[in-house]
């Protein structure tokens, strides 16, 4: 047996008289074998009508109309074309119901929409009625195009991979094989703006509307790469500062406070670094020659636990310096003024010391392995390497 629905509702007694609804009556009347009678309520309206056609019988053309429109499975008649508004998002994309299901019959828009009443339940819908679908709407507006037009077209800015998730997510299977070659071969996207190194130009505009008695704080910037070379850098916060492979030639970094920063593989030749605070710094294979670090002031610069592995200070002045605990392994320190510098407990390993002057330089507890101390200007005294 099929069964077909009729529903009338908000009919007066008087529509029993209208030509439409008694042909339709007729109808009922021929296929059922016996006459039907429109039941009515107390009031005089017309009540739900329901009939039975044997799978021989053929409907009134009436009744199939309307059992076509019924049915949510149903890819032809008015359900097919009926347009549909989806909640991607929070953003809203209208389309039909037949661009949805004709394209990819197997996805999961399909599924939704070709006749599974479980995908459509009130509480999808928002309050408009569009059918919420917790997905990003960036990645979703070019698949919605491709279903429409067979083409994939993706916007500047659109990552294919982004797409290539959704299309996972939503089964549009056709389509993983060219945006899996997309992301493939697409090339890595630049560094944000937020988040690039800062240039030369950058920090010089920053220098310029900065007044000369204002601190500046770079505390945790980036200028990886960046040439600022001979700048005046003076009382800068680099505190956590990445200036790794930085060109620092000839700058003035008095004052700075440098702790913990990278300097790793950067170019400071000829540098000012008097009064300056580099504990726990990087200044791994770092070029220091010639350097001062020196204040007539007496103030001493702290490079306390700093990592200097390979560095090269050649003639620096580095008198009355403070690098208790650091790492110098395979340093280069020769020709440089160590007088009263502080090497306690410092790792001296292979360092090159030859030549320089090591006046009443405090080497208690340093690891001398292999340390060249050739053609010292002053000798060493016991009590300057006794814990």
């Amino acid at each position: 047996m099929v069964e077909w629905l009729l529903s009338f509702w908000s009919f007066s007694a008087k529509t029993e008289d209208d030509e439409s609804f008694k042909g339709l009556m007729d109808a009922a009347s021929c296929s059922a074998g016996s006459p039907v009678e429109a039941p009515v309520t107390e009031n005089g309206d017309l009540t739900t009508i329901v009939g039975a056609v044997r799978d021989d019988d053929c409907a009134p053309a009436g009744a199939r109309s309307c059992e076509s429109a019924l049915q949510p499975g149903s890819s032809d008649g008015p359900r097919s074309s009926r347009w549909v508004t989806l909640n991607v998002g929070g953003r809203l994309f209208t389309t039909t119901v037949a661009t949805l299901t004709g394209a990819e019959p197997h996805s999961m828009l399909a599924r939704m929409f070709s006749g599974g009443t479980e995908w459509l339940r009130p509480s999808d819908r928002d309050g408009s009625g569009a059918y919420l679908i917790d997905r990003s709407p960036t990645y979703f507006e070019p698949l919605l195009n491709y279903l429409r037009t067979r083409q994939l077209v993706l916007d500047q800015g659109v990552n294919p991979a982004g797409v290539l998730e959704e299309a996972r997510y939503f089964g549009i299977d056709s389509l993983l094989s060219r945006l899996e070659a997309m992301v493939a071969g697409a090339p890595q996207s630049p560094p944000s703006a937020d988040h690039a190194p800062l240039t030369r130009r950058e920090v010089v505009r920053a220098l310029l509307s900065t007044p000369s008695e204002a601190s500046l704080r770079f505390q945790g910037v980036d200028f990886t790469g960046a040439d600022l070379s001979k700048l005046d850098l003076r009382n800068i916060n680099f505190k956590y500062a990445c200036l790794r492979d930085c060109n620092l030639n000839s700058c003035n970094m008095t004052g700075c406070c440098l702790e913990r920063a990278d300097l790793s593989g950067a170019r400071m030749d000829s540098a000012q670094l008097s009064c300056v605070r580099m504990l726990c710094a990087n200044l791994e294979l770092t070029c220091m020659r010639s350097c001062n670090f020196e204040d007539p002031g007496g103030t001493r610069a702290n490079l306390e636990g700093a990592n200097m592995k390979g560095a090269i200070l050649t003639g620096s002045n580095m008198s009355s310096i403070n690098l208790r605990v650091a790492t110098l392994k395979n340093a280069n320190l020769q020709d440089c003024d160590l007088r009263l510098a502080i090497l306690a407990g410092a790792d001296l390993e292979n360092c090159n010391l030859s030549g320089s002057d090591l006046h009443e330089a405090n080497l208690r507890g340093a690891n001398l392995t292999n340390t060249a101390f050739d053609l010292m200007l002053t000798p060493i005294h016991m009590s300057q390497t006794v814990r």
